[in-house]
């Protein structure tokens, strides 16, 4: 093979690799554009109006979710008072981004229910503009089927962060009198868990008090959550569900 022959390979060659190479920069700044291109920044939608909030996530391809709604002095009626994803995160499209909305500060006055028949009860919140929370059933020979023996908030509660009450019922009585299933009291506040237990005659132990600093908001899908209040149930053993008897001790861990 001849100078000028080699000489036309090596140039053959060279446009060949410099072909393959800038396909390589096509085909990998086409990936970056299609990966990076379906990515957005959550936008900052904490005291936007709702209305507002679902118009600029509609329009950055994400999806609004309004996960729960609270009480509050300090932010108006229906404006955003907590989202997450925090402002700033990098999600993909089509991501739900929820959010808490402001119900502005309580005016509704918590009714008394305990002492009357859960379907009593039921209409008697939703009358006021709350809603029933949480069930618990607990067997009370002292009342009849269907009494509502604690609420939580109580009666004309004030500074209440969710409009809902949960409700403690009496339940038939067991077949077993002694043997009853223990209700999930999470959330509760002690004083009222403990009058619960009492009443089907359930001893409970000194409560075991922990600091709870306020929760980092969620990501993704996960809920909000509002801060535990002191002296709420945290935890409590034995777990809800569980079967217990007048021979158990119930033992609760609470916020200080």
């Amino acid at each position: 093979m001849n100078t000028r022959a080699i000489a036309n390979f090596f140039q053959v060659a060279s446009l060949l690799l410099l072909l393959v190479a800038v396909a390589l920069l096509a085909a990998i700044a086409t990936m970056h554009f299609a990966i990076h291109g379906a990515e957005v920044q959550v936008p900052a939608l904490m005291g936007m109006t709702v209305a507002d909030a679902l118009s600029e996530t509609a329009g950055m391809g994400l999806n609004l979710d309004v996960d729960n709604r609270y009480y509050s002095g300090d932010v108006a009626a229906g404006h955003i008072l907590s989202q997450s994803p925090a402002a700033g995160t990098v999600v993909r499209r089509e991501w739900h981004v929820r959010v808490a909305e402001s119900l502005g500060p309580q005016k509704v006055d918590v009714p008394d229910t305990v002492g009357v028949d859960e379907r009593v009860a039921s209409l008697e919140l939703r009358r006021a503009g709350l809603e029933v929370g949480e069930i618990a059933r607990l067997p009370d020979k002292d009342a009849a089927a269907g009494t509502v023996l604690a609420q939580d908030p109580p009666a004309h509660a004030q500074g209440i962060e969710q409009p809902s009450v949960n409700l403690l019922v009496a339940a038939p009585d067991a077949e077993t009198p002694d043997g009853y299933v223990m209700p999930d009291f999470a959330g509760w506040p002690i004083s009222s868990a403990n009058a619960a237990l009492a009443k089907a005659g359930i001893r409970t132990g000194p409560p075991q008090l922990v600091d709870v600093p306020v929760a980092a908001m969620g990501s993704g899908d996960a809920p909000l959550r509002p801060p535990a209040k002191p002296g709420s149930v945290l935890s409590q053993s034995p777990a809800a569900g569980s079967r217990i008897d007048q021979s158990t001790m119930v033992h609760f861990t609470v916020v200080k």
